[in-house]
Protein backbone atom coordinates (compact mmCIF):
# COMPACT_ATOMS: atom_id res chain seq x y z
CA UNK A 1 0.00 0.00 0.00
CA UNK A 2 1.24 3.62 -0.72
CA UNK A 3 0.27 6.26 1.73
CA UNK A 4 -2.00 7.83 -0.76
CA UNK A 5 -4.75 5.10 -0.34
CA UNK A 6 -5.88 6.33 2.90
CA UNK A 7 -5.47 10.09 1.91
CA UNK A 8 -8.51 12.25 1.00
CA UNK A 9 -8.99 16.30 0.50
CA UNK A 10 -10.55 17.07 3.79
CA UNK A 11 -11.82 20.73 3.51
CA UNK A 12 -11.57 22.39 6.63
CA UNK A 13 -14.38 24.55 6.64
CA UNK A 14 -15.95 20.80 7.71
CA UNK A 15 -14.50 20.05 10.82
CA UNK A 16 -16.65 20.12 13.22
CA UNK A 17 -15.07 23.18 15.91
CA UNK A 18 -18.33 22.21 18.20
CA UNK A 19 -20.73 19.86 19.17
CA UNK A 20 -24.36 19.96 18.00
CA UNK A 21 -27.28 20.10 20.02
CA UNK A 22 -28.78 17.70 20.75
CA UNK A 23 -26.52 14.92 20.76
CA UNK A 24 -28.74 12.60 18.18
CA UNK A 25 -29.36 15.29 15.87
CA UNK A 26 -25.84 14.62 14.50
CA UNK A 27 -26.41 13.79 10.72
CA UNK A 28 -25.80 9.63 10.27
CA UNK A 29 -24.79 8.60 6.49
CA UNK A 30 -26.39 4.86 6.07
CA UNK A 31 -25.20 1.81 3.81
CA UNK A 32 -26.37 -0.52 5.59
CA UNK A 33 -28.74 -4.08 4.69
CA UNK A 34 -28.27 -3.63 0.98
CA UNK A 35 -30.24 -0.56 0.65
CA UNK A 36 -27.27 1.58 -0.72
CA UNK A 37 -26.71 5.24 0.65
CA UNK A 38 -29.19 6.86 2.99
CA UNK A 39 -29.38 10.46 4.85
CA UNK A 40 -30.71 9.74 7.77
CA UNK A 41 -29.98 11.57 11.98
CA UNK A 42 -28.36 9.57 14.38
CA UNK A 43 -32.13 10.02 16.64
CA UNK A 44 -33.40 7.62 13.93
CA UNK A 45 -31.23 4.62 15.03
CA UNK A 46 -33.71 2.86 16.78
CA UNK A 47 -35.36 2.09 13.50
CA UNK A 48 -32.28 0.22 12.04
CA UNK A 49 -31.81 -2.17 14.73
CA UNK A 50 -33.83 -5.49 15.11
CA UNK A 51 -34.49 -7.77 17.96
CA UNK A 52 -31.28 -10.42 17.97
CA UNK A 53 -28.72 -6.96 17.58
CA UNK A 54 -26.07 -6.27 20.01
CA UNK A 55 -24.95 -3.21 19.94
CA UNK A 56 -21.49 -3.01 22.37
CA UNK A 57 -20.18 0.65 23.63
CA UNK A 58 -17.13 1.90 24.70
CA UNK A 59 -17.58 3.26 28.39
CA UNK A 60 -14.24 4.86 28.69
CA UNK A 61 -14.15 7.79 30.37
CA UNK A 62 -12.06 10.70 29.32
CA UNK A 63 -9.76 12.21 31.82
CA UNK A 64 -8.91 15.87 32.30
CA UNK A 65 -5.61 14.65 30.99
CA UNK A 66 -4.14 18.29 30.27
CA UNK A 67 -1.64 19.68 32.75
CA UNK A 68 -0.75 23.21 31.94
CA UNK A 69 2.34 23.96 34.27
CA UNK A 70 5.70 25.88 34.70
CA UNK A 71 9.13 25.22 35.01
CA UNK A 72 10.97 26.54 37.60
CA UNK A 73 12.49 28.68 35.37
CA UNK A 74 8.70 30.29 35.08
CA UNK A 75 9.06 28.98 31.51
CA UNK A 76 5.47 27.19 30.25
CA UNK A 77 5.43 23.78 30.00
CA UNK A 78 2.58 21.24 29.52
CA UNK A 79 1.72 17.39 30.15
CA UNK A 80 -0.19 15.71 28.39
CA UNK A 81 -1.36 12.09 30.40
CA UNK A 82 -2.27 9.11 27.83
CA UNK A 83 -1.83 6.22 30.75
CA UNK A 84 -1.81 5.36 34.13
CA UNK A 85 1.47 3.25 34.80
CA UNK A 86 0.38 2.82 38.98
CA UNK A 87 -2.58 1.47 40.66
CA UNK A 88 -1.93 4.67 43.30
CA UNK A 89 -2.43 7.13 40.07
CA UNK A 90 1.67 8.57 40.67
CA UNK A 91 2.90 7.52 37.43
CA UNK A 92 1.93 8.23 33.75
CA UNK A 93 2.96 7.68 30.33
CA UNK A 94 2.82 11.50 28.90
CA UNK A 95 3.64 13.54 26.25
CA UNK A 96 5.46 16.68 27.07
CA UNK A 97 6.56 20.30 26.17
CA UNK A 98 8.89 20.98 25.57
CA UNK A 99 9.98 17.80 24.90
CA UNK A 100 13.64 18.29 24.21
CA UNK A 101 14.20 20.56 27.41
CA UNK A 102 12.85 18.97 30.14
CA UNK A 103 15.55 16.96 31.93
CA UNK A 104 15.00 13.72 33.84
CA UNK A 105 13.76 14.49 37.24
CA UNK A 106 13.07 18.35 36.48
CA UNK A 107 9.85 19.37 38.66
CA UNK A 108 7.01 21.12 37.16
CA UNK A 109 4.94 23.25 39.43
CA UNK A 110 1.37 24.64 39.44
CA UNK A 111 1.24 28.21 41.09
CA UNK A 112 4.60 27.47 42.55
CA UNK A 113 3.91 23.82 44.06
CA UNK A 114 5.78 21.15 42.52
CA UNK A 115 3.31 18.55 40.99
CA UNK A 116 4.91 16.84 38.22
CA UNK A 117 8.42 15.11 38.01
CA UNK A 118 9.57 14.03 34.66
CA UNK A 119 11.22 10.56 34.38
CA UNK A 120 13.09 8.57 31.34
CA UNK A 121 11.61 8.13 27.74
CA UNK A 122 9.84 5.27 27.60
CA UNK A 123 10.60 2.17 24.75
CA UNK A 124 8.39 4.50 22.24
CA UNK A 125 10.65 7.06 22.57
CA UNK A 126 8.34 10.00 21.99
CA UNK A 127 6.48 9.47 25.29
CA UNK A 128 7.50 9.27 29.33
CA UNK A 129 7.01 8.22 32.38
CA UNK A 130 6.02 11.08 34.58
CA UNK A 131 5.29 10.98 38.36
CA UNK A 132 2.58 13.44 40.10
CA UNK A 133 4.38 14.31 43.60
CA UNK A 134 0.41 15.55 44.95
CA UNK A 135 -0.32 13.72 47.71
CA UNK A 136 -3.71 12.87 45.92
CA UNK A 137 -2.99 12.36 42.31
CA UNK A 138 -6.00 11.64 40.82
CA UNK A 139 -7.95 14.83 43.03
CA UNK A 140 -4.92 16.98 41.21
CA UNK A 141 -5.51 15.78 38.01
CA UNK A 142 -9.36 16.61 38.27
CA UNK A 143 -8.54 19.75 39.68
CA UNK A 144 -6.09 21.29 37.45
CA UNK A 145 -6.41 19.45 34.37
CA UNK A 146 -8.07 20.66 31.40
CA UNK A 147 -10.05 18.51 28.98
CA UNK A 148 -7.96 17.20 25.79
CA UNK A 149 -9.68 18.14 22.74
CA UNK A 150 -7.79 17.93 19.74
CA UNK A 151 -5.22 20.10 17.77
CA UNK A 152 -7.97 20.70 14.94
CA UNK A 153 -10.67 22.25 17.52
CA UNK A 154 -9.58 25.83 18.44
CA UNK A 155 -11.40 27.02 22.16
CA UNK A 156 -12.42 25.18 24.51
CA UNK A 157 -16.34 23.78 25.65
CA UNK A 158 -18.56 25.57 28.13
CA UNK A 159 -19.79 21.91 29.18
CA UNK A 160 -17.00 19.33 29.74
CA UNK A 161 -19.72 16.70 29.76
CA UNK A 162 -19.92 17.07 26.20
CA UNK A 163 -16.36 15.48 25.47
CA UNK A 164 -17.89 12.52 27.16
CA UNK A 165 -20.30 9.52 26.43
CA UNK A 166 -23.47 9.86 28.50
CA UNK A 167 -22.72 5.99 29.52
CA UNK A 168 -18.92 6.85 30.44
CA UNK A 169 -17.81 5.23 33.89
CA UNK A 170 -14.01 5.10 34.48
CA UNK A 171 -11.98 8.14 34.11
CA UNK A 172 -9.14 6.65 31.78
CA UNK A 173 -8.66 7.63 28.70
CA UNK A 174 -6.60 10.65 26.77
CA UNK A 175 -9.39 11.03 24.01
CA UNK A 176 -12.95 10.46 23.66
CA UNK A 177 -14.66 7.44 21.47
CA UNK A 178 -16.32 9.96 19.77
CA UNK A 179 -19.08 8.09 18.28
CA UNK A 180 -20.85 7.50 21.77
CA UNK A 181 -20.85 10.92 21.84
CA UNK A 182 -23.70 10.98 19.67
CA UNK A 183 -26.21 8.73 22.15
CA UNK A 184 -28.47 10.32 24.73
CA UNK A 185 -30.14 8.40 27.62
CA UNK A 186 -33.90 8.52 25.45
CA UNK A 187 -31.95 6.87 22.32
CA UNK A 188 -30.71 4.15 24.26
CA UNK A 189 -34.15 3.59 25.50
CA UNK A 190 -35.88 3.53 21.97
CA UNK A 191 -32.81 1.44 20.71
CA UNK A 192 -33.56 -1.62 23.53
CA UNK A 193 -37.14 -0.83 23.11
CA UNK A 194 -37.03 -1.67 19.35
CA UNK A 195 -35.62 -5.19 20.59
CA UNK A 196 -31.51 -5.06 20.59
CA UNK A 197 -29.19 -5.30 23.02
CA UNK A 198 -26.99 -2.71 24.58
CA UNK A 199 -23.08 -4.07 25.74
CA UNK A 200 -20.42 -2.33 27.31
CA UNK A 201 -17.05 -3.31 26.71
CA UNK A 202 -13.61 -0.80 28.13
CA UNK A 203 -10.70 0.45 25.72
CA UNK A 204 -8.60 3.41 27.14
CA UNK A 205 -8.18 5.45 24.51
CA UNK A 206 -4.69 7.03 24.00
CA UNK A 207 -3.75 9.74 20.91
CA UNK A 208 -1.55 7.27 18.96
CA UNK A 209 -5.07 5.90 17.86
CA UNK A 210 -5.68 9.45 15.85
CA UNK A 211 -2.19 9.58 14.84
CA UNK A 212 -1.47 10.11 11.29
CA UNK A 213 0.49 7.74 10.02
CA UNK A 214 3.91 8.98 8.43
CA UNK A 215 5.57 6.06 6.84
CA UNK A 216 5.90 5.64 3.04
CA UNK A 217 3.95 2.64 3.13
CA UNK A 218 0.93 2.52 6.23
CA UNK A 219 1.22 -0.87 6.86
CA UNK A 220 4.63 -0.32 8.35
CA UNK A 221 3.54 1.99 10.82
CA UNK A 222 3.87 0.77 14.45
CA UNK A 223 0.64 1.14 15.85
CA UNK A 224 1.24 1.78 20.57
CA UNK A 225 -0.94 -0.60 22.52
CA UNK A 226 -3.74 -0.14 24.64
CA UNK A 227 -5.65 -1.62 27.69
CA UNK A 228 -8.87 -3.36 26.72
CA UNK A 229 -11.57 -5.46 28.76
CA UNK A 230 -14.14 -7.52 27.26
CA UNK A 231 -16.31 -9.40 29.84
CA UNK A 232 -16.75 -13.47 28.35
CA UNK A 233 -20.31 -12.94 28.98
CA UNK A 234 -19.99 -9.73 26.41
CA UNK A 235 -17.97 -11.71 23.69
CA UNK A 236 -20.71 -14.78 24.34
CA UNK A 237 -23.61 -12.40 23.78
CA UNK A 238 -21.92 -11.33 20.64
CA UNK A 239 -21.03 -14.72 19.34
CA UNK A 240 -25.32 -15.58 20.25
CA UNK A 241 -26.16 -12.49 18.29
CA UNK A 242 -28.14 -11.86 14.74
CA UNK A 243 -25.88 -8.94 13.94
CA UNK A 244 -23.07 -7.21 16.34
CA UNK A 245 -23.14 -3.44 16.12
CA UNK A 246 -19.83 -1.79 17.39
CA UNK A 247 -20.41 2.02 18.06
CA UNK A 248 -17.18 3.50 17.19
CA UNK A 249 -13.52 2.12 16.48
CA UNK A 250 -12.40 1.53 19.91
CA UNK A 251 -15.47 -0.66 21.07
CA UNK A 252 -14.56 -2.37 17.72
CA UNK A 253 -10.90 -2.88 18.54
CA UNK A 254 -11.37 -3.88 21.82
CA UNK A 255 -13.93 -6.83 20.57
CA UNK A 256 -11.59 -8.05 17.71
CA UNK A 257 -8.70 -7.80 20.12
CA UNK A 258 -10.02 -9.99 22.92
CA UNK A 259 -11.64 -12.56 20.15
CA UNK A 260 -8.04 -12.19 18.28
CA UNK A 261 -5.78 -12.86 21.54
CA UNK A 262 -8.39 -15.48 23.03
CA UNK A 263 -8.32 -13.00 26.37
CA UNK A 264 -11.26 -11.05 27.89
CA UNK A 265 -8.40 -8.27 28.86
CA UNK A 266 -5.01 -7.71 28.90
CA UNK A 267 -2.75 -4.74 26.08
CA UNK A 268 -3.42 -4.68 22.32
CA UNK A 269 -1.76 -3.74 19.55
CA UNK A 270 -4.08 -5.45 17.17
CA UNK A 271 -3.09 -3.35 13.86
CA UNK A 272 -6.76 -4.28 11.46
CA UNK A 273 -5.82 -3.21 8.07
CA UNK A 274 -7.22 -4.67 4.38
CA UNK A 275 -6.81 -8.51 4.53
CA UNK A 276 -7.39 -8.60 8.19
CA UNK A 277 -10.11 -11.16 9.15
CA UNK A 278 -13.04 -9.97 10.94
CA UNK A 279 -14.40 -12.09 14.00
CA UNK A 280 -17.26 -9.87 15.83
CA UNK A 281 -18.47 -7.47 14.24
CA UNK A 282 -21.14 -7.08 11.50
CA UNK A 283 -21.81 -3.45 11.57
CA UNK A 284 -19.95 -0.21 12.39
CA UNK A 285 -21.27 3.42 13.45
CA UNK A 286 -18.12 5.62 13.18
CA UNK A 287 -17.62 9.13 12.91
CA UNK A 288 -15.54 10.28 9.56
CA UNK A 289 -12.33 10.10 10.60
CA UNK A 290 -8.78 12.40 9.50
CA UNK A 291 -7.03 11.22 6.47
CA UNK A 292 -3.47 9.18 7.00
CA UNK A 293 -5.10 7.61 9.71
CA UNK A 294 -5.10 4.02 11.00
CA UNK A 295 -8.48 4.39 11.73
CA UNK A 296 -9.14 4.68 8.00
CA UNK A 297 -7.22 1.59 7.08
CA UNK A 298 -9.82 -0.02 10.04
CA UNK A 299 -12.51 1.08 7.59
CA UNK A 300 -11.08 -0.22 4.41
CA UNK A 301 -10.43 -3.22 6.04
CA UNK A 302 -14.46 -3.31 6.77
CA UNK A 303 -15.71 -1.85 3.64
CA UNK A 304 -13.21 -1.90 1.22
CA UNK A 305 -12.51 0.51 -1.06
CA UNK A 306 -16.07 1.88 -1.12
CA UNK A 307 -14.84 4.25 1.82
CA UNK A 308 -14.10 6.51 -0.71
CA UNK A 309 -17.55 6.85 -2.23
CA UNK A 310 -18.85 7.14 1.00
CA UNK A 311 -16.77 9.94 2.07
CA UNK A 312 -17.03 11.83 -1.29
CA UNK A 313 -20.60 11.38 -0.71
CA UNK A 314 -20.41 13.28 3.24
CA UNK A 315 -17.91 15.75 1.34
CA UNK A 316 -20.52 16.96 -1.23
CA UNK A 317 -23.40 16.88 1.42
CA UNK A 318 -21.30 18.91 3.60
CA UNK A 319 -21.41 16.78 6.77
CA UNK A 320 -19.01 17.50 9.61
CA UNK A 321 -16.45 15.70 10.13
CA UNK A 322 -13.82 14.39 12.95
CA UNK A 323 -14.63 14.21 17.31
CA UNK A 324 -17.61 16.71 16.95
CA UNK A 325 -18.87 15.32 13.30
CA UNK A 326 -21.58 13.35 12.04
CA UNK A 327 -21.38 9.82 11.61
CA UNK A 328 -22.08 7.04 9.45
CA UNK A 329 -23.43 3.22 9.91
CA UNK A 330 -22.13 0.66 7.53
CA UNK A 331 -21.88 -3.09 7.12
CA UNK A 332 -18.81 -5.27 6.62
CA UNK A 333 -18.29 -6.64 3.36
CA UNK A 334 -18.50 -10.14 3.52
CA UNK A 335 -16.71 -11.36 0.28
CA UNK A 336 -13.12 -11.15 0.37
Amino acid sequence: MNLSDIDYDLPEGLIAQKPIEPRDSARLLTDVDGAGIRHLSVGNLHTLVRPGDVIVVNDTRVLPARLALNRKTGGAAEVLLLEQRSPDGRLWEAMVKPARKLKEGELLEYFGKRVVRIGPRTEAGDTFVVEITDDDPLDLIQRIGAMPLPPYIRGSLKDNERYQTVYSRRAASAAAPTAGLHFTPELMQKVQDAGARIERVELIVGLDTFKPISTDNPLDHVIHSEYFHVEPSVLQACKDAERVIAIGTTATRALESSSTLGQPSGRTSLFITPGYEWKVVDTMLTNFHMPKTSLLLMIESFVGRRWRDLYAEAINEKYRFLSFGDAMLIDRKKEN
